[in-house]
């Protein structure tokens, strides 16, 4: 008589990326932050207690309602001219997670294309192709956005493409590096002598093995597209007033730092909790994606 021995199927690749993923608990955290980030701002007509632009001339620089003076009404208090800080925050947060999409959106998929091209096509294509990456990468990244911003003018749109343009170099190094990799592996040269052609060849063989890297760098990069967004705003290059952008707050704030600090604190914390949170999360997303790092 024969007996049978069960054999436990195989994780399949999304249990086996979250049991590599939920290892790292700053990656949790950074997800949940995420998490709460995404509702809040999905839900912040029902949430905000306030319009955003709505003055209350008879709240002026309010502090929160735990401190004396404060109100419950506004919960973290007004700004200078008497709009409610927690509804600004709110639909902030629209506007940074819109201007993270628009930016990463932007970026990879001329990224990809680009290094694809480099990785595929060698010599004075791809010569031409990374000197330019090259030269945008040697100047400051701040600075190349302020003067792309002070050529195009000062708008939230604007604000978008610099920063676009500016992250653009890390993904075409990253997408071409990924790309001589992969076309080195033999089932790149198998499919060409079977007869696939340079676009199957370029999107569906090689570009598919190439998604992790591009993966982390894309939860990374929006991060920092909040970051120089907030940063354009701070100088009042990017959204303009009375849009509620996090970085804006801060530059109207700033005069009254030392007698209304809330005004300046919530959307330094805001612009900080956010970024922490992705970048926490790329870190995860690498360890989970990346097989040479995982446990």
């Amino acid at each position: 008589m024969t007996d049978h021995v069960l054999v436990a199927a195989p994780p399949g690749p999304l249990r086996e990326f979250w049991s590599h993923f939920r290892e790292n608990a700053g990656a949790v955290a950074g997800l949940a932050v995420i998490v709460v980030l995404l509702v809040a701002a999905l839900l912040a007509p029902w949430l905000a207690p306030h319009p955003p632009a709505e003055q209350y001339r008879d709240a002026l620089l309010l502090p929160p309602a735990w401190l004396a003076g404060g109100s419950w009404t506004y919960p973290l208090g007004t700004d200078d001219v008497g709009r409610d800080l927690l509804s600004r925050l709110l639909y902030g947060s629209r506007v940074s997670l819109l201007i993270g999409c628009i930016v990463v959106t932007l970026s990879l998929a001329a990224g990809v294309i680009l290094g694809l091209v480099a990785g595929f096509f060698r010599g004075a294509v791809e010569t031409l192709i990374m000197r330019l990456m090259d030269i945008m990468l040697a100047l400051p990244s701040l600075l190349l956005a302020i003067a792309i911003v002070a050529v195009l003018g000062p708008s939230l749109t604007n604000a978008m493409i610099a920063i676009a343009v500016v992250v653009l170099p890390h993904y075409v190094r990253l997408t071409r590096a990924s790309v001589i990799a992969e076309t080195a592996n033999d089932y790149v040269m198998a499919s060409q002598v079977a007869g696939a052609g340079l676009l199957r060849q370029m999107f569906v063989n090689v570009l598919p093995n190439c998604l992790a890297p591009l993966i982390v760098q894309a939860t990374l990069g929006f991060s920092a597209a909040i970051l120089d967004a907030a940063a354009l705003g701070f100088l009042g290059l990017g959204a303009q007033p009375p849009t509620p952008e996090w970085g804006t707050m801060l530059a109207d704030a700033r005069q009254f730092i030392q007698r209304a600090w809330w005004v300046v604190t919530f959307p330094g914390l805001a612009i900080l909790l956010t970024v922490l949170a992705f970048n926490l999360m790329g870190d995860g997303l690498r360890d989970a994606l990346d097989p040479k790092l995982k446990r």
